[in-house]
């Protein structure tokens, strides 16, 4: 591990205040003047082969940040001061800013409230609408290029994928294929097409929808299936997915996510102009921090084990959390209701035509029947509390406004839950029953089947 280089250039080295794949950020300090700096170093290795391609790509970024930080001057853009491209290394000299990117904020444990995520966002809007304006086009916005502080003062930063729309693209030095998060990249961002500012408006437009809800628009399981999504796909609604977004929002993310060019936001100032109206209905203190504690017991119980984080505060915002004393009738069979619950604490007794079936305990699913029974919709067993009991009821109309990652978590486990309860079942009967017919198998194992003449 290299130790802590004395000074880089003219600039004297304070301490290391980040690291990244390809360069390291020191906190500096140059000779004319006592405030501090970020100094951004990269070093090149071109002894080996495959690293110099790539070097030469960073050093067309080094050079593209600095010729557009030239033009840029806003007090929501992180200015740059200098640059310098060496042989063995290069560095960027920025404006020093306090501040933690917007990941911190991307997790629903961690979501600020709604004003705050609102404020930030708006002053974003209004910094990506000056750069367009000197005719630069970002094409990178996402949580960890936007800085902020504790008083919600916002810095972009990272321009050095930015993409010079005044000259043409097959000869502009900037022009680079594939650059973007694909997450937050835009429809004609993925397909190659021309840019203009609407593709940072709508990357913001994603930014904006995982500030609020803690999970993307778009998701899935490979790229491909991401980026169908993305050009296909309708984003769902963020006041559903988190009831305490006005419905306002709505409306503000689906035009700022619109796919079709001519009717997205044409320009950071009309975006800006629609969250301060949204922002203006919003109470300062109506913020309430998310359940942790009630997060941490779902996240103990396997059947939320291949739930992601994202997911299981999801689970928590659209079920509810029940408690009732011992002998509860909470299900009765044949009754036609589709809800069903999960034991957190406590125990219950499966019943069917008044004779005992099974008792359920903490983690245990009871009442899905109505809810895989896709005809009826009926309940083939009672159940009762055996003694002071708490669940997580799901009622299959708010499961139906969740995201499609949840309903088809909720599928795969109850079905799971259903298969194993039924194996048991079939166990208990067959120590009843006579003795099973014996049939014969092929070596491999597989039915051994023959043409016959008729």
């Amino acid at each position: 591990m290299n130790g802590l280089p004395e000074k880089i250039g003219r600039y004297r080295i304070l301490r290391e205040i980040g690291r990244g794949a390809t360069a390291v950020v020191y906190l500096a300090e140059g000779p004319d003047d006592p405030r501090p700096v970020a100094l951004k170093h990269v070093r090149f290795d071109d002894k080996v082969r495959d690293e110099a391609k790539w070097n030469r790509r960073l050093i067309k970024l080094l050079k593209a940040e600095k010729a557009v930080a030239t033009r840029l001057d806003h007090p929501n853009i992180i200015r740059i001061y200098d640059a310098s491209i060496e042989p063995g290394q290069a560095y960027v000299v920025m404006e020093y800013f306090p501040g933690a990117s917007l990941e911190r904020h991307c997790s629903f444990e961690h979501l600020l409230p709604i004003h705050r995520t609102i404020g930030i966002v708006f002053k974003c809007c209004m910094a990506l609408d000056h750069a367009y304006r000197q005719g630069i086009v970002h094409r990178d916005i996402k949580p960890a290029n936007i800085l902020v502080d504790d008083q919600d003062n916002v810095k972009i930063t990272d321009f050095g994928l930015a993409l010079n729309v005044s000259k043409r693209v097959e000869t502009d030095s900037t022009f680079i294929m594939g650059v973007g998060s694909p997450a937050y990249m835009s429809p004609e961002q993925i397909k190659g097409y021309p840019l203009n500012q609407k593709t940072d408006l709508y990357s913001l437009g994603v930014v904006l929808f995982h500030l609020l809800t803690g999970r993307l628009p778009f998701r899935g399981t490979n790229p491909a299936q991401l980026i169908y999504k993305i050009i296909n796909a309708d984003p769902p609604s963020v006041s559903q997915l988190n009831p305490d977004v006005p419905e306002q929002m709505d409306a503000v993310i689906r035009r700022a996510l619109e796919k079709d060019l001519y009717s997205r936001y044409k320009n950071g100032a009309e975006f800006a102009k629609d969250l301060a109206a949204v922002r203006y209905k919003i109470l300062d203190d109506s913020y309430v921090p998310p359940d942790t504690q009630r997060f941490n017991q779902l996240r103990k119980l396997a059947f939320f084990t291949e739930f992601e984080d994202v997911e299981l505060w999801e689970v928590l915002r659209i079920c509810s959390w029940r408690q009732v004393d011992k002998n509860i009738a909470l299900v009765r069979e044949g009754e036609a209701d589709q809800r069903f619950a999960i034991v957190l604490d406590g125990r219950v007794e499966l019943s069917v035509g008044g004779r005992k079936v099974a008792e359920l305990g903490r983690g245990e699913v009871f009442g899905e029947q109505a809810w895989i029974d896709s005809i009826e919709h009926r309940h083939m067993l009672s159940v009762v509390s055996l003694e002071a009991l708490t669940y997580l009821e799901i009622n299959p109309a708010a499961l139906a406004l969740a995201s499609d990652e949840v309903v088809e978590r909720f599928r795969t486990q109850v079905s799971t839950v259903v298969v194993r309860r039924l194996a048991i079942i079939a166990r208990t009967l067959s120590q009843h029953m006579p003795a099973a017919a014996v049939g014969e198998y092929t070596a491999t194992g597989s039915l051994d089947l023959r043409l016959v003449d008729g």
